[in-house]
């Protein structure tokens, strides 16, 4: 019974398929593609599709063209000098980079709103020349942290002329070097943080020693010694007030 039904099921289905391939059956075509269009409409469609690539890019970045790079580098050798590898956890080390973050931005981004955004928004500046107004700000703040051995690097990488100003230099190859500039300074602060922590460890390490405890681990012993250090120098208000103070 059921080969039966099967069968007739097939035979049904062919049927259905023969029909629909018959000159005059009617088959349904999906949606109609619109092939037609001005360059006008194509344009905007262009623009349409570069905004969402932008805006898909927007967290790298916010995060290549601020103060990110650095603020979170020293708060990462912060936490590695500590000896605690989940304390702060990296929700409250990356949220607490990202408040530093808008407090040192807030002036530029406050030029921007004035001198780009709000214009546009009023329908007074053009899609070009709001960007132009925009990205000013941004890159003088990051001319302002950029080496000037960078820039050379990536001038002479980029076979441009000798650039005579700072409107001379693309942004796509001041970016980089302003990268580059944020990680040194973020490895030199770090390394100025590491170093009150290892003379505890040494310490630590030359009292267990002279004491013949050897098989003790001595980031047991450091690891209190170093958070009390660091609880009495107020070490966050510290860190947080010198990276801040780096970029003024």
């Amino acid at each position: 019974m059921k080969r039966r039904l099967l069968a007739a099921a097939a035979l049904a289905f062919v049927g259905l398929a023969v029909a629909g391939c018959t000159p005059g059956a009617e088959v349904p075509t999906g949606l109609p593609l619109n092939t037609e269009g001005s360059p006008q409409e194509i344009a905007t469609g262009l623009q349409l599709l570069v905004l969402l690539t932008v805006l898909s890019l927007v967290p790298a970045i916010l995060i290549m063209t601020t103060s990110f790079i650095r603020i979170v580098i020293v708060l990462s050798f912060t936490r590695s000098a500590l000896g605690v590898a989940q304390l702060p956890p990296n929700q409250v080390l990356l949220g607490l980079a990202l408040f530093l973050t808008v407090f040192v931005m807030a002036p530029t981004w406050q030029q921007v709103n004035e001198l780009a955004l709000q214009p546009y928004l009023q329908g007074e500046l053009s899609n070009e020349d709001a960007y132009n107004r925009g990205i000013e700000p941004v890159r003088q703040f990051m001319f302002r942290q950029t080496r000037e051995k960078d820039l050379a690097l990536f001038v002479h990488l980029a076979r441009l002329p000798q650039p005579r100003n700072q409107t001379d230099i693309p942004t796509h190859v001041l970016i980089p070097a302003f990268i580059i500039g944020e990680l040194k300074t973020g490895f030199q602060m770090g390394f100025l943080i590491l170093m009150p922590f290892l003379i505890v460890d040494m310490v630590v390490s030359s009292a267990l020693m002279s004491m013949g405890m050897m098989m003790l681990p001595p980031v047991t012993i450091s690891l209190p010694f170093k958070v009390l250090l660091f609880v009495l120098v107020d070490g966050w208000h510290l860190i947080a007030r010198s990276l801040v103070l780096s970029f003024q």
